[in-house]
């Protein structure tokens, strides 16, 4: 009867039509037909800068999709369609790349998109803006010169010209290039401004400074006129407090960007720039750069945000700017789109998370238009909703793109990709036969076994996708099993033979395992099966398949035939503790036995370590116990570092003094006070040190009297009338206590009572008493000692120091110099009294090419009264003054002396004409040199003789035009002959000398010509 039944239901299915109610499905959506893909990017076009000064006259935009079939491309400009019949004097198209030739900046600077179409939609590209990059020339107009005191600051203005895009760098000059200045905690150049700024004027500033910006975006840099600096003489160079003048803005970068920031101050002494974040630490990325005046942020994440402060100190005050670092983040994708195939009148939703700050904005193209609709679902979709899917999100800091094909597709059930194979099923076990055709839309499903038609019972149950479920399998199940599957547009049926195996069953499961860790161990599991499938065993840890290729230095799998496997656990470790899970797998069944390993080992590490009571030199602590690994804990270690040795633990000292392992608190001692500490805790027991607990919460002991005083306290020198105290600061780790700095005494050497000065400044190193009464060179007792919040410390050693010279007052007399050539003069001089002077400055320059601003100086100690100067102009008028100095400053120069160098020698070398050998000797002759005008005359000539080889060889001088030199047959000489003048030696000529006589050796001129007498040759 029920095969009846089936024959006649499968009779109405084969004679009933379709369901003439599904529209008709175009060839574009016949799953099983569809070949090809829309477009998808490759290459999409860049922000590109067009610098206006390219020999290239053209700007090229990438565009290139893949695609089947083909794409066929178009642009937008400004969002409005580029026609290139009309425009295609400028624009033209290869492929997909869009050529703009002679580019305008009026006319084509903006934002271009590509649009790349096929028979499955449309997809636009990235936008991407056309600039014009440009650097103009500076101003033509002269600068004013910048005159100031030694000892005071100074700022020199660049003053950029226009220029597009942003991002110039800066670098000076100092009188001709490529004479860079020299950056240091002295002097700054500001990578926004371009200002170049001097902290403390001194007399070598002097000179004409000339600003370099530099665009790397278009290759192209500028020069400033140049600004004369002038630094005018101070008799008595005054101090003043750090001002900063470059102070940082506010700021805000991107994630994974990197960030500069700028303070550089004006003040002398030259002031020390520092750096912190308030309330934080400096990011450990943070790097210090430009002596202080930069601080470097490498690739910011936002927890670098906060507010960022520079302090700029010297000894007679600070200054300090502070301001916001925000972090904002381009946007990122966390779900976006993909394509996907979807069935006739199903359900779908597209989605796109993006992730960012600000938090991105969401919206939608479909073929390259916009699509009008906040959320992407589709509740019944149709052939109409096919096509070419973008979502973009978009913050102020960007744009990305998520591109997708949505296809959607109609097709009758049909079996054709799936194989019919046999199906196995184990004994009481559970079995499910698939049924998956290919159908849109989704099919509905029956099942028959042989002629029997089959439906939901207890044991046998249909899925929504089709599959067939049976449960508790027995013998009589097995048969040949039929899926019949239909929709609108057809119907299919698959029928595939189930065969029954035996249960596979475990014979040997793993027994428990206890080791010492280090040692070697193994578990083992055999099992039964059906001779008609295969065996694997698989071994797992609390619930982990074990990789035994990546995990081989610790286990082996060996078989033992094939149903029996043995785990072998070598170097066991704590970590390999735990339940361990033998399973006997085959194509249709799988069975596990499981056992546990027990690894004693050192103990776990200490958790929940905090501080619970400080004082100035002690803190106590509290933790709990870890883990024992199955060996009591039978003491523990304390360990400390503080904010001075942030990478290096120390044993700490504790009371008790061996800390049990029944305990779980101690006291550590010996600390120093305000000083901030962190404790970790170690568990020893017999089988080893454990690992360290992590570290405590950081704090920090109370405060406490200083008891370090200053080291290497002395002085002396300095400017007139002043006292100069100096010593080595204490270091950080001892001020014991906030509000730290230092108490100087000092009192005449033959007096009894002292004067107090406080210094504020840790940091300080000296500390300069001015009084007009002190005398010069006054022996004065001086001693240094800290004070914080809680007191003051003890005094340092006393030490004897004295107070400044005056100024040399007198002027060297009776300077006299004596030109020695057309470069090289003396000068000398009667010293002045040694008791007031340190040494001399020479200084000198050109009477009228150079000016006084142009001076050249040297400088010699107090026991000098001559010197020489070299490297000076021929024939030039030289004046040259000379001034003693010491400590406290230069004393008044002598009277001027004048110089005028001699004319410099000829330029031309002589002309060698013969080498003639006469028995032991040779003769070498050569042509007169003829002076030119402005030429010292010839007064004769020096012969230089010597070995092939060698840098030594006998000088001759000569008034006549040749010379007899000795000469050995088997050498072979090298002789070089130059004129002699009183402004020096000429151009040299040289010449070989060897065996048969003379190898000519080009001179200078020579060598020069050569070049020209072979290409007339080659006419």
């Amino acid at each position: 009867m029920l095969r009846l039944i089936l024959l006649l239901h499968l009779l109405v299915l084969k004679l009933s039509p379709a369901d003439a109610s599904i529209q008709e499905v175009p060839d574009l959506y016949e799953a099983h037909e569809v070949v090809g893909f829309g477009p998808v990017f490759e290459e999409q076009p860049v922000d590109t800068i067009y610098p206006e000064e390219s020999p290239e006259a053209k700007i090229i935009m990438n565009c290139r999709a893949r695609a089947n079939p083909p794409a066929t491309y178009k642009w937008k400009l400004n969002n409005v369609e580029i026609d290139l019949n009309e425009e295609g004097r400028h624009y033209s198209l290869s492929g997909g790349k869009l050529v703009i030739s002679n580019p305008i900046r009026t006319k084509h600077v903006g934002t271009y998109f590509c649009l790349a179409t096929n028979m499955f939609g449309t997809v636009a590209s990235r936008e991407a803006s056309v600039q014009f990059g440009y650097l103009d020339l500076f101003s033509s107009e002269e600068r004013e010169a910048v005159n100031v005191r030694e000892g005071q600051g100074a700022v020199l203005l660049c003053a950029p010209p226009p220029h597009y895009p942003a991002g110039l760098s800066f670098r000076w000059i100092l009188n001709e290039f490529p004479t860079f200045i020299p950056l240091d905690n002295r002097r700054f150049v500001s990578q926004i401004t371009g200002n170049l700024y001097i902290s403390k004027v001194d007399s070598s500033d002097r000179g004409n400074y000339s600003c370099i910006a530099s665009s790397p975006s278009i290759s192209k840099s500028v020069f400033s006129n140049y600004i004369p600096l002038k630094p005018l003489d101070e008799r008595r160079v005054k101090k003043y407090p750090a001002d900063l003048r470059v102070r940082f803005p506010s700021t805000t970068a991107l994630v994974g960007q990197n960030v500069t920031l700028e303070c550089f101050a004006l003040g002398n002494p030259v002031p020390e720039i520092h750096w912190k974040r308030i309330g934080r630490e400096l990011p450990e990325s943070h790097e210090v750069r430009m002596a202080g005046a930069q601080l470097y942020l490498h690739n910011v994440q936002f927890e670098d945000s906060g507010a960022y402060r520079c302090e700029a100190v010297n000894s007679k005050g600070k200054d300090s700017h502070s301001e916001n670092v925000s972090v904002e983040a381009f946007p990122e994708w966390v779900e976006h789109i993909t394509s996907t195939e979807k069935d006739i009148y199903s359900s779908f939703t597209m989605s796109c998370i993006a992730k960012g700050e600000p938090k991105p904005q969401i919206r939608w193209l479909k073929n390259g238009e916009p699509f009008d609709r906040k959320e992407m679902r589709f509740a019944r979709l149709a052939f109409d909703d096919s096509g070419m899917y973008q979502c973009i999100a978009e913050n102020r800091h960007g744009v990305i793109y998520a591109n997708a094909e949505l296809r959607v597709v109609a097709c009758a059930p049909t079996f054709e990709h799936l194989p019919v194979n046999n199906v196995l099923a184990p004994k009481n076990g559970r079995v499910v036969i698939e049924c998956r055709p290919k159908a849109a839309p989704k099919p509905t499903f029956f099942w028959s076994k042989d002629t029997e038609l089959l439906s939901n019972s207890s044991r046998v149950f249909i899925w929504e996708d089709g599959s067939l479920e049976i449960l508790d399998v027995t013998q009589a199940d097995a048969g040949r099993y039929t899926c019949f599957a239909e929709n609108d547009l057809g119907r299919a049926n698959i029928t595939r033979p189930l065969l029954v195996t035996e249960s596979t069953k475990i014979t040997l499961a793993p027994s428990n395992v206890d080791v010492n860790a280090g040692e070697n161990t193994w578990m083992q599991c055999a099992a039964s099966h059906d001779a008609r499938v295969d065996i694997t065993f698989i071994w797992s840890q609390d619930g982990k398949e074990i990789d035994l290729i990546k995990n081989s230095a610790h286990y082996e799998s060996i078989l033992n035939g094939s149903s029996n496997s043995k785990l072998l656990i070598k170097n066991v470790q704590l970590k390999h503790a735990g339940h361990y899970t033998c399973t006997a797998n085959t194509q249709v069944d799988n069975i596990t036995a499981s056992a546990h390993l027990v690894v004693r080992g050192p103990p776990g590490a200490p958790g929940g370590v905090r501080i619970v009571n400080r004082t100035d030199k002690s803190m106590t602590l509290e933790w709990f116990r870890g883990a024992d690994h199955h060996s009591p804990i039978s003491k523990y270690i304390i360990q400390y570092r503080d904010q001075f040795s942030k990478d290096v633990w120390k044993n700490a000292t504790t009371i008790p003094s061996d800390v049990e392992g029944n305990t779980e608190t101690a006291t550590v001692i010996n600390l120093i006070p305000w000083t901030e500490y962190e404790f970790r805790v170690i568990a020893i027991n017999t089988l080893g040190t454990g690992d360290p607990s992590r570290p405590s919460p950081k704090e920090t002991t109370l405060d406490s009297d200083p008891v370090v005083a200053p080291s290497d306290v002395g002085g002396g020198g300095g400017a007139s009338r002043e006292l100069t105290i100096t010593w080595t600061p204490v270091h950080p780790q001892y001020y014991y206590g906030p509000n730290f700095g230092y108490i100087v005494a000092f009192k005449p050497h033959d007096e009894f009572e002292w004067k107090r000065v406080a210094v504020a400044d840790p940091q300080a190193k000296r500390y300069v008493h001015k009084d007009a009464s002190i005398s010069p060179l006054t022996k004065f007792d001086v001693k240094v000692k800290a004070f914080n919040n809680q007191g003051e410390g003890p005094y340092s050693l006393t030490a004897v120091v004295y107070s400044a010279q005056d100024a040399p007052s007198e002027a060297p007399e009776n300077v006299e110099g004596r030109v020695l050539s057309a470069t090289t003069s003396t000068v000398s001089w009667i010293s002045i009294p040694q008791n007031n002077i340190d040494g001399y400055q020479i200084k000198y320059w050109r009477n009228h090419e150079d000016g006084e601003g142009g001076a050249q100086r040297v400088v010699l100690p107090g026991t000098e009264n001559h010197t020489k100067l070299e490297g000076l102009k021929p024939n030039s008028e030289y004046l040259i003054e000379v001034r003693g100095y010491n400590s406290a400053g230069y004393g008044p120069p002598s009277s001027h002396f004048r110089i005028h160098t001699k004319k410099p020698p000829p330029d031309r070398p002589p002309k060698i004409l013969s080498a003639k050998i006469k028995g032991q000797s040779v003769n070498i002759a050569w042509e007169h040199v003829e002076p030119l005008a402005n030429e010292s005359t010839i007064d004769g000539y020096r012969v230089l003789y010597k070995q092939k080889g060698n840098s030594v060889g006998t000088l001759y001088t000569t008034s006549k035009r040749h010379i007899d030199l000795p000469w050995h047959a088997d050498e072979e000489y090298v002789v070089e002959v130059r004129a002699h003048t009183e402004g020096g030696d000429g151009a040299v000529a040289q010449t070989s000398i060897k065996g048969g006589g003379i190898l000519p050796t080009a001179s200078p001129s020579l060598l020069l010509l050569l070049p020209m007498v072979l290409l007339l040759l080659n006419v």
